[in-house]
């Protein structure tokens, strides 16, 4: 039994299954059971922002709960439509195809195989290190422009007023100006489903107040005849099962998708990762982001021959299977064969749903992802990061929604490039009666060797820091007083490139040009070490002036003990 497991934890498919006893069935049962319920109204809300008829956004669910139950490896996740990406690629669709046609559905599906597509590849290729190309602060800025875009697209359902077409901005402008016609109805369906779940979630998170506020909501118009009072509802949705096929795009509106797909599939492994670390399968192993990634790409790949869109891991949908006693996607599976049988006998019961209904969910949703004490936090400790926040959700918020996303991306890659190679030149001072060199600071007491400058980078050495490098270097030698020795400690150097290996050359023929000798102390780095071998740095600096310490460079380069 025990040479049995191991086998089984490396499944093909329905790894998550592995070692599945059948005490742990009622658990799942429950837990389905409730994200079901969770999921119905939460899966139509999304499907709607994004353009779509409700029962596509059951397809996406049901698509993403089997395709991560076969491929992935997390027992909790919940795979399926999701707020965080549909404006996104709705936006991006909206420019190649009218909302609710044909041909954005076909579309929106090509999106979604793309999508599960790179997702796939990110698997096979082990590219979970993607997801940390967002930083914490671009993050919580990205979700909150995508909170903004979500709670003015649904304000004119709330408010019962013909939505507006334009940028996010204008549409805020167009609403306000309208406001005085706003249909108390709608206001009051919409304020009262957001008032009760935000009030549910307050209580428990099992408690599916959507669900609860779309009953009433729905009770509430048949008995009140509130569609004659200019109360829109969903309308007849058929009952219809997904059935599998291809969209009918020539190859050139293919390649204009790749773009948008690619944007998507960004965020979804950034979010995938974030939600499979967050529940862990096991506390004790770390989670396997490369093999969840396979099946949110299944999901998405399914999602597409069904006939919907990218599918995308939910984090509060997978924290409710999660809390109510799960214990593997039997729970994601029993909550799709729920949401099948509705699409299969009770599709005729969704159509008196308001529409305002559906959008007090997402404004709940909208409000709930917004970390506004993520961002006071970072606006305490890091002011420069806050801007980033601002940035990027200023860039979400005013360019089109893809075009700010990519804009996010690349504020996050060039911060992490801005800290990884800010570090300027350090200077050291012996600390007296020892034998260390510490970097010089208020808070170090100090002295300087006369005839000695050692220095150092806290960063990796690279082209854009190498020039900056070599001029500091120089004007430190020049700074102290007949200088005959300079030590460069490289401990933080842990990484050397072409360009910064020629200012390297450089830096050192000019020292021995001035009679200056020149050591390396603490070239810890393994990287940093290939590279001096590799560009040929020992034909400049002899290997015997590269130490292990400062002190063993100055005791035997500067003839003093």
């Amino acid at each position: 039994m025990g040479q049995d497991q191991p086998t089984r934890a490396n499944w093909p498919v329905f790894r998550s299954l592995a070692g599945f006893r059948a005490s742990s069935l009622p658990g799942d049962l429950i837990a389905g059971l409730t994200l079901a319920a969770i999921a119905i109204p939460e899966q139509m809300a999304t499907a709607r922002l994004g353009g779509f008829a409700p029962q596509i956004g059951f397809f996406a669910f049901i698509a993403g709960s089997i395709g991560f139950a076969m491929f992935g490896a997390n027992r909790f996740l919940s795979c399926g439509a999701d707020s965080t990406i549909t404006p996104i690629f709705a936006g991006g669709l909206a420019l190649m195809a009218t909302a609710g046609s044909p041909d954005y559905q076909a579309q929106a599906m090509a999106l979604a195989l793309l999508v599960g597509a790179i997702m796939i590849a990110g698997s096979l290729f082990r590219l979970g290190w993607v997801a940390n190309l967002l930083s914490t602060p671009v993050t919580v800025g990205f979700l909150a422009g995508i909170s903004v875009h979500i709670l003015v697209s649904q304000l004119p359902g709330v408010l019962g007023l013909t939505a507006p077409a334009g940028p996010t901005l204008y549409k805020l402008g167009v609403l306000a100006g309208n406001i005085g016609q706003t249909n108390p109805y709608t206001v009051a369906i919409g304020l009262g489903v957001l008032a009760l779940v935000a009030g549910a979630e307050k209580i428990s998170a099992r408690i599916p107040g959507a669900l609860i506020g779309l009953v009433a909501a729905t009770l509430a118009v048949i008995a009140g005849h509130l569609e004659s009072k200019g109360v829109k509802v969903v309308g007849a949705v058929p009952a219809t099962l997904p059935t599998p096929s291809l969209p009918d795009l020539a190859p050139e509106r293919w390649v204009k998708l790749l773009s948008l797909a690619l944007l998507i599939a960004v965020v979804v492994m950034v979010q995938t990762a974030a939600t499979t670390r967050s529940f862990l399968s096991d506390p004790d192993k770390p989670a396997d982001v490369d093999r969840d990634f396979l099946g949110a790409g299944a999901g998405s790949v399914l999602s597409g021959l069904f006939g919907a869109f990218p599918v995308n891991a939910s984090p509060p949908r997978t924290g409710i299977v999660s809390e109510t006693g799960g214990r593997s996607q039997l729970a994601g599976l029993f909550a799709a064969a729920i949401v099948l049988a509705l699409l299969a006998f009770g599709a005729t019961l969704l159509q008196h749903v308001p529409d305002a209904a559906l959008g007090g969910v997402l404004l709940f949703v909208a409000l709930r992802i917004i970390r506004v004490t993520q961002i006071l936090k970072i606006f305490r400790q890091s002011f420069y990061e806050f801007l980033l926040v601002v940035a990027t959700a200023a860039a979400i918020i005013v360019l089109p929604i893809e075009q700010g996303v990519a804009v996010g991306i690349a504020l996050s890659l060039l911060h992490g490039i801005w800290t990884t190679t800010r570090g300027g030149l350090v200077e050291f001072v012996h600390v007296p009666g020892t034998t260390i060199w510490w970097p010089a600071s208020s808070h170090v007491t100090g002295e300087r060797k006369a005839g000695i400058a050692v220095v150092g980078l806290q960063a990796p050495l690279s082209f854009l820091n190498a020039e900056g490098f070599h001029g500091a270097v120089l004007k430190a030698i020049g700074r102290a007083p007949k200088p005959r020795l300079l030590v460069i400690e490289a401990s933080g150097v842990i990484e050397i490139d072409f360009t910064a290996a020629q200012a390297l050359h450089d830096l050192f023929r000019e020292c021995r040009e001035q009679d200056v000798t020149v050591a390396v102390a603490r070239l810890e780095s393994t990287r940093a070490q290939d590279a001096f071998e590799r560009f040929g740095l020992y034909d400049v600096l002899p290997r015997d002036h590269v130490f292990r310490s400062v002190d063993e460079a100055v005791r035997a380069l500067s003839g003093t003990s």
